[in-house]
C-alpha cells in the first residue's frame, strides 16, 4: 500500500509511466478477483469523487466500463446507489483512514449481490487525503451458505449427507460429533468410527498448530479457510485438503464448528505449490518438520561413508506461551516470524532452520563439529539478546537450546532428534536460556520421562486432561451429594498414562502448579453447570498436592474462582494428604485462611503418617478420609477392623465426618454402616466416571 500510495501522489507519473501501468493493469485489472476502484477526492468546495480506475472484475460488478473512467461518481452512478456510496466514502473523510462495510447491490445484469467492501485513504504530505482505494469483495456465496446452514432440519441433513465434500462437526476441543458419508470416503473409517473422534488424530504433526489456529478463530466467531493442510488417513497416506470453518452459532452462542474438507491432492495442478506446501512451514516459510526428516534421511548415508560430522541444535522459546497468551495469536505469529528471520541470518555458510512447530525450532548444521555448533549456539543467543520489535513495540525471548552431534550422538534420525531434545530437557531443569550438549548419560534415569514430561508440559494446552468424579455415598440414606475429583491424562502419544505415572512427574518438575490450578477451575465450572441445572447441594472433593499446598496465594485462587462462577465455599472440599502437613506452622496458617473463605477440608489417607492425633488436635478439619488400605483387609484381619472403628469412633468424638475410601465388596459395607461411617466411596458403587455420567446416572435420578 506504500508504494502504491506514492505512486498515486505523483498523478503525472500515474499517467505517463507506461511500464508501471502495464505492471498495474496486467496484476489489478485481470488477476485480482476482488473488485478495485481508484478514486480522486475534488474539493469543488465539497468532496466529490472521480473514477480513476477500475478493474475488470469492478466492471462487472458495477457497469462502470472504461469510458466512463476520470467522470465523477453522480455521473455514473443511479442516484440511490450514488447516494448510499457516497454517504460511506463521505464517512471515510470524515472519521479516519479505513471504513469496512457490508452492503447488497444489483449487479449490471441485475442480480442481487451482497458485498463487503473496503475504503482506504490515502493521503499526500499535506495529510490531505487526495485519494481513496475501494476494495470490494462479492460475499453472496458466503452469505447463502450460512443461510443454508441455519435451514431446516430436512434441508441440512440434505446438504450434509449428500455433500460431496467431507462435512465435519466438531464440539469446542475439536471432537468429532457428526460426519457425513464423504468424511468415511475421506479418512477411510466408517462414519460411525469417526464419532468421538478428535479431528486432530487426523492431522499430521506438523499442522496440528496451524489446524489448532484456525479453530479457535472459528469458536471466536471467524468463518476461516485454510487452503492448504496435510491430513493422514486409515492407511496412513496423507492427502492435501482444503479446510473451511464456519462457526455453529445458536442462539449467539458457539458450541462448536463446521469443518468442510476438500480433497485436493489429485486435483492439484501445481506439483512444485505442492511440494511447498508439504516441506514448508505456513506461518514462517521455513523448512517444517516433515523436511527435516526427508533432508536427514539424505545426508546422514552419505555423511557417515565420508565421515563427516553434522550439528543438530534444537531450539525452544522460553515463557513463549505467556507472550500467546498475553499479547493474543496474531502477535505471537509476528513473534515467531520475526524470530525465524532473526534466525536465517547465522553466520554459518551450510545450514538449514526447520520449525519443527508451535515455538520449537531445529536448526541443522552440515558441516557440524562441536565447536562451530558452539558458535552457531552462541551467536544464536546474542542475536536474542537484542530486542525483538512487533508492531513498533519492543519484546525481549530467550531461548533454550539442546544440541546432538552426528554421528556420536545417534546415527539415526530419530536418534539425533531425540539426545537434542534431551540436552533440550536438561537446559529447560536446570533454569533455561542456555545451551547444552548431549551427554549419554541423559537418558538414564528416565528413560521415557524426558519424552513424558514434554508432553505434559502441553497436555493443558492440547485439551488431554480429564476430570473424573467418583461419587461419595451416604451410608444410611443411600444419597449422593458428594464426589472426589480424580485427574486423568489421555495422551496422544502413549495412551491412558495413570495418575501414579505422571502425577509424581508433574510434582518433580513444577508442572503440578498450573495443572493443579487448572483442575480447580475446571470444577468450579462444572459445579456453576450443575447448578444452573437445579442441582445445588452437589459437592466436590479436590485433592492438593503438597507443593500446591505450600503456594502462598492458593487460598486467593480457589476465593477468585468461587466468585468468578458464583459459588458458595462449602460446595467445594480440600483434600490434603498428612505427608503435605509436616510444617505445622505453615499448614495451620494456611488452613486458616481456606476456612476464612469458607471451604470444607478434609485429611486423605488418614492413618498413614505420623503425626494424626497432633494435627487432629491443632488444625481445622471437616472430615476424615480413612485409607483404602484399612478398608480392603477389614473383613480378614481383625487389626484393621480396630483401626477402622477406631479411626471413626475418633472422628465423631472430635465431631467429624468420616468417608472410608476404595469399598469394593458388600460386606465392606454393611461393616462400615454398622461402625457408623456417614459415607464411603469405591467401586462398589462406581468406578470413577465423566461429569456427564455423573449427571445422566446419579444427579438426574435424585
Amino acid at each position: 500500500m506504500t508504494h502504491l500510495k506514492n505512486f498515486l501522489m505523483n498523478e503525472e507519473n500515474f499517467r505517463e509511466n507506461q511500464k508501471l501501468k502495464e505492471i498495474l493493469f496486467e496484476i489489478i485489472f485481470h488477476h485480482v478477483a476482488d473488485a478495485i476502484f481508484i478514486m480522486k477526492v475534488e474539493y469543488d468546495p465539497q468532496p466529490r469523487f472521480k473514477y480513476m480506475f477500475v478493474n475488470e472484475k469492478g466492471q462487472l460488478q458495477s457497469g462502470v466500463d472504461q469510458g466512463q473512467v476520470g467522470m465523477f461518481m453522480e455521473e455514473v452512478l443511479e442516484k440511490e446507489l450514488f447516494e448510499h456510496l457516497n454517504g460511506q466514502y463521505l464517512n471515510l473523510l470524515e472519521n479516519g483512514d479505513r471504513l469496512s462495510f457490508i452492503d447488497e447491490i444489483r449487479t449490471a445484469d441485475g442480480n442481487l449481490m451482497t458485498n463487503e467492501s473496503l475504503l482506504t485513504a490515502i493521503r499526500n504530505d499535506k495529510g490531505i487525503i487526495d485519494f481513496v482505494v475501494a476494495v470490494s469483495r462479492d460475499i453472496t456465496a458466503s452469505v447463502h451458505e450460512r443461510k443454508r446452514l441455519i435451514d431446516s432440519e430436512q434441508r441440512y441433513r440434505s446438504i450434509i449427507d449428500h455433500n460431496m465434500d467431507a462435512v465435519f462437526s466438531l464440539d469446542r476441543n475439536g471432537e468429532i460429533l457428526e460426519a457425513n458419508k464423504a468424511s468415511g470416503s475421506l479418512l477411510g473409517f466408517s462414519e460411525e468410527d469417526l464419532i468421538g473422534c478428535s479431528i486432530y488424530d487426523f492431522v499430521i504433526e506438523e499442522e496440528v498448530f496451524a489446524i489448532k489456529n484456525v479453530l479457535e478463530h472459528c469458536l471466536s466467531g471467524e468463518s476461516i479457510e485454510k487452503s492448504a493442510c496435510w491430513l493422514s488417513n486409515k492407511r496412513g497416506h496423507q492427502l492435501l485438503v482444503h479446510l473451511k470453518s464456519i462457526p455453529i452459532i445458536i442462539d449467539g452462542e458457539i458450541p462448536g464448528i463446521y469443518l468442510i474438507v476438500r480433497d485436493i491432492t489429485e486435483h492439484s495442478q501445481n506439483t512444485e505449490t505442492i511440494k511447498y506446501l508439504a516441506f514448508h512451514d505456513q506461518l514462517t516459510g521455513l523448512w517444517n518438520r516433515r523436511a527435516l526428516l526427508d533432508h536427514l534421511q539424505d545426508e546422514i548415508p552419505s555423511a557417515m561413508k565420508i565421515g563427516k560430522e553434522m550439528a543438530l541444535l534444537y531450539l525452544d522459546l522460553d515463557r513463549f506461551k505467556f507472550f500467546n497468551d498475553t499479547l493474543g495469536h496474531k502477535t505471537g505469529d509476528d513473534l515467531l516470524r520475526t524470530i525465524a528471520e532473526r534466525l536465517t541470518s547465522l553466520s554459518s555458510v551450510n545450514y538449514r532452520i526447520y520449525r519443527q512447530g508451535g515455538d520449537e525450532f531445529i536448526i541443522l548444521l552440515f558441516n557440524g563439529s562441536r565447536d562451530s555448533a558452539e558458535k552457531a549456539a552462541q551467536e544464536i543467543m546474542s542475536k536474542f539478546s537484542e530486542p525483538m520489535y512487533v508492531h513498533n513495540q519492543e519484546y525481549y525471548i530467550t531461548p533454550s537450546i539442546g544440541i546432538s552431534i552426528f554421528p556420536a550422538d545417534g546415527k539415526d534420525t530419530e536418534t539425533l532428534i531425540k539426545s537434542a531434545d534431551s540436552a533440550l530437557f536438561q537446559v529447560k531443569e536446570k533454569g533455561k536460556a542456555h545451551y547444552r550438549f548431549y551427554q549419554s548419560d541423559m537418558n538414564v534415569a528416565f528413560p521415557n520421562f524426558i519424552l513424558m514430561e514434554s508432553h505434559l508440559r502441553r497436555a493443558i494446552e492440547k485439551e488431554e486432561l480429564l476430570i473424573y468424579y467418583q461419587p461419595q455415598v451416604n451410608l444410611a440414606t443411600g444419597k449422593i451429594e458428594s464426589f472426589e475429583a480424580l485427574l486423568r491424562w489421555q495422551n496422544r502419544k502413549f495412551g491412558f498414562v495413570t495418575p501414579s505415572q505422571f502425577i509424581p512427574l508433574a510434582e518433580d518438575t513444577g508442572l503440578i502448579i498450573p495443572i493443579g490450578e487448572w483442575v480447580i477451575e475446571n470444577v468450579c465450572e462444572q459445579l456453576s453447570k450443575w447448578r444452573s441445572k437445579g442441582y445445588q447441594s452437589v459437592r466436590v472433593a479436590i485433592n492438593i498436592s503438597p507443593k500446591q499446598f505450600q503456594q502462598h496465594q492458593l487460598p486467593d485462587i480457589i476465593n477468585r474462582l468461587l466468585k468468578k462462577y458464583k459459588l458458595p465455599p462449602d460446595s467445594l472440599e480440600i483434600e490434603i494428604t498428612e505427608g503435605a502437613m509436616q510444617d505445622t506452622r505453615t499448614t495451620l496458617t494456611m488452613l486458616n485462611r481456606l476456612k476464612e473463605i469458607g471451604i470444607i477440608i478434609s485429611v486423605d489417607d488418614f492413618g498413614t503418617g505420623y503425626s494424626s492425633l497432633n494435627y487432629l488436635k491443632r488444625f481445622p478439619l471437616d472430615i476424615l478420609k480413612i485409607d483404602q488400605t484399612f478398608v480392603k483387609e477389614i473383613q480378614q484381619s481383625y487389626k484393621d477392623a480396630a483401626i477402622t472403628k477406631t479411626i471413626i469412633h475418633l472422628a465423631h468424638s472430635l465431631g467429624l465426618e468420616v468417608v472410608a475410601e476404595g469399598v469394593e465388596e458388600m460386606e465392606q459395607v454393611e461393616f462400615l454402616l454398622n461402625a457408623n461411617c456417614q459415607k464411603a466411596q469405591g467401586f462398589y458403587f462406581s468406578k470413577p466416571v465423566s461429569a456427564l455420567e455423573i449427571e445422566e446416572k446419579v444427579l438426574v435420578n435424585q
